[in-house]
């Protein structure tokens, strides 16, 4: 458990300290929604390997992972970057190509998951899957699982309902909960303790937060312990539950961050056709990623013009008149 002691550090601190290779990473978001990009970049700038990855149905942040060679093996139900990318590129193109381990579970079980984990239950059970290949069709191994402590024996088990078939159920799906070394979300305010308000859908991240051991927080602003009491009903993250707090401004992008701003298509649309040539999207890594020197050195290639473009309206918390085509 963490005290509530200041955890402000940089994001080379936060994930030279909690990101290891090898070790099983979640991050939050959801698609084109607060992707914890800043520390993406950051883990792919100090060349982490082998990360075993967890998300629920994520976009950006999955795909630069994987095509920034820091990923070996994927939990993850959907990952796609809307119009852009429907199917995220890299994603693709690294299943294909045998380049990464793959397992998929339906957006409903990874949330089960997730929340398994949160908790501390080895697993749930639920009906979702039932009839479908999903449960049948497995990406690691048995031979495998038996080698990783870390990793469950089973994908998921069917059982006979022990309380019988009064409900109407006669059989239950069992799937094996989360509890990653580390999770990264993307929130809108945090205090210095760790203490995390998410404006608008908050998408798996709450549990992702509280099943894992560690808990990096990257954020736009990092306010007064005070000003998050004054409502506390809005405040979704307790402290004890985060390792280290990161302040980042458009740390999401090019993903959205509610109220903040919205995703960027030019730079999706860009990206994407960047990442369907394994050349070009090396040149984008060395300029992009590679080429900076953190976050606010990428944002500066974007330029203030785009960012103004996708600034957040205050009224309904995305940006009016976008092309999004």
């Amino acid at each position: 458990m963490n005290t509530a002691q200041d955890k402000v550090m940089t994001l080379e601190q936060a994930i030279a300290s909690y990101v290891t290779d090898g070790c099983h990473i979640s991050i939050g978001g959801f698609t084109v929604s607060r992707n914890p990009m800043a520390a993406v970049y950051e883990i792919v700038r100090q060349r982490k390997k082998n990360l075993h990855c967890y998300a629920h149905s994520n976009g950006t942040g999955v795909d630069e992972l994987i095509g920034g060679g820091c990923v070996s093996r994927l939990e993850i139900a959907y990952g796609g970057n809307g119009k852009a990318a429907p199917t995220c590129i890299r994603f693709k193109l690294a299943i294909q190509r045998g380049e990464i381990l793959f397992e998929d579970y339906s957006n409903y079980h990874m949330s089960l998951r997730f929340h398994a984990g949160a908790m501390g239950v080895p697993f749930i059970a639920t009906l979702s899957g039932l009839g479908t290949d999903i449960l049948n069709i497995w990406g690691f191994s048995k031979e495998m699982r038996a080698k990783d402590p870390k990793l469950p024996n089973k994908k998921a088990e069917v059982i006979d309902n022990p309380f019988g078939s009064w409900t109407g159920a006669s059989k239950v799906v069992l799937i094996p909960a989360i509890n990653p070394d580390v999770t990264i979300i993307h929130v809108q305010k945090a205090d210095r303790y760790g203490t995390c308000r998410i404006e608008g859908l908050n998408f798996a991240d709450i549990d992702q937060a509280k099943s894992a051991k560690n808990v990096i927080v990257t954020c736009e602003e990092i306010v007064d312990a005070a000003e998050l009491r004054e409502k506390p009903e809005y405040n979704q993250i307790p402290f004890i539950h985060v390792s280290a707090v990161v302040h980042v401004p458009h740390g999401a992008y090019p993903s959205a961050c509610y109220n903040y701003y919205d995703y960027d298509p030019m730079y999706l649309r860009q990206l994407s056709n960047f990442a369907k040539d394994d050349k070009l999207y090396k040149e984008y890594l060395e300029t992009f990623v590679h080429g900076v020197k953190n976050h606010r050195g990428l944002l500066n290639l974007v330029g203030q013009e785009q960012l103004k473009i996708i600034a957040a309206d205050a009224r309904t918390g995305y940006a009016t008149g976008l092309d999004r085509r």
